[in-house]
């Protein structure tokens, strides 16, 4: 009896096995032999966008909204993510937040500033060490592990300004500098290269440097003061886009426009205004717009594993009321946000 039931019981199992088996044969045939229509099939899984963060040195500026113009007509050519996200007005400690937030955030790529060696190198190594590739914009940190740079030689921009200024003063001036920061890489290289640049001119002093932490108004203060303080000066040299605005509104208010020889960065529309009145007399132009246009294809390139150049410098140079007006040109327009 007992060897009857396990008779029955093993019979029963191979049965209910070869069922099963028919079944899933019989599903499989149906799935390959009828295949779903193209609506029906459900698509693979793209990959996602890349999602790049652009970190400035301040949002609230004319020059950084042409980095960001170019920088989003290059993520939407390649179709990638770009956030675009940075102190307001300057501000190292916030700036350096924002790329350690960007970093534990997890995003594909990092471009921002190496505004001064202390401060940003370690942050952008750390960020490296994360697997995320930095790509330096404007202000470069040569000594971090970012993969590259693009943007002005500043040094070499601020040689330019210095020849600038020699060649129209005659060789014969007192010289006042007004820099955007004392501490910001980019800043120095262009006090540097304008003083190496005036060097051999017997008849240039260069009597002060003054900085005006990137506003116009202290910009302006700083230039009444040495004015004040060096009634002989009558050059100025401006290093960031708002320092000869500043110093402009002072020379005038003193009425001292025709004596006085005011050299500049950037396009903004004041210094046009400025350039056109005859109040600043030159001032050293950059691309912000291929800055940012260039930094995001670099950016792209890297994270699909493409070797890329370590330094690409966009071009600078010197220009004067009767290179005025200028040609349209991506580099110079500026919206009001």
């Amino acid at each position: 009896m007992c060897d009857w039931w396990k008779r029955l019981f093993y019979g029963g199992g191979i049965a209910a096995l070869l069922a099963s088996a028919s079944f899933t044969a019989y599903c499989a045939w149906n799935v390959y032999a009828y295949p779903k229509s193209e609506k029906e099939r459900v698509p693979e899984k793209t990959k996602e966008a890349y999602h790049f963060v652009l970190v400035p040195e301040e949002l609230d500026n004319d020059y950084w909204r042409l980095v960001e113009k170019g920088a989003k007509a290059a993520a939407k050519e390649l179709g990638v993510d770009l956030e675009y996200i940075g102190p307001r007005q300057a501000n190292i400690d916030e700036h350096l937040r924002i790329l350690k937030k960007a970093a534990a955030a997890k995003v594909d790529g990092i471009i921002t500033q190496g505004l001064t060696e202390a401060e940003f190198v370690p942050v952008i190594n750390e960020i490296t060490d994360k697997n995320i590739p930095v790509v330096t914009i404007d202000t470069d940190a040569p000594t971090s592990r970012r993969v590259a740079y693009v943007g002005t030689d500043n040094y070499y921009a601020g040689f330019l300004a210095g020849r600038a200024l020699a060649e129209d003063t005659k060789g014969k001036a007192t010289v006042a500098i007004i820099t955007g920061s004392l501490t910001a890489a980019h800043q120095q290289l262009r006090v540097r290269g304008f003083e190496d640049a005036v060097r051999q001119e017997k008849g240039i002093r260069i009597v002060a440097i003054e900085e005006s932490h990137i506003t116009r108004v202290q910009a302006a203060e700083k230039a009444y003061t040495i004015l004040k303080k060096h009634p002989d000066v009558n050059a100025f040299y401006g290093t960031s886009a708002l320092d000869a605005i500043g110093i402009a509104k002072v020379v005038e208010q003193f009425h001292r426009e025709r004596e006085t020889y005011i050299i500049g960065f950037d396009t903004l529309p004041e210094t046009i205004g400025y350039l056109q009145k005859g109040t600043i007399e030159a001032t050293v132009v950059q691309e912000p717009y291929e800055m940012g246009y260039r930094a995001v294809k670099l950016m792209a390139a890297i994270v699909a594993g493409h070797d890329v150049p370590e330094v690409t410098n966009t071009e600078t140079k010197v220009i004067r009321k009767e290179d005025l007006p200028l040609r349209p040109a991506r580099n110079y327009e500026v919206k009001t946000p």
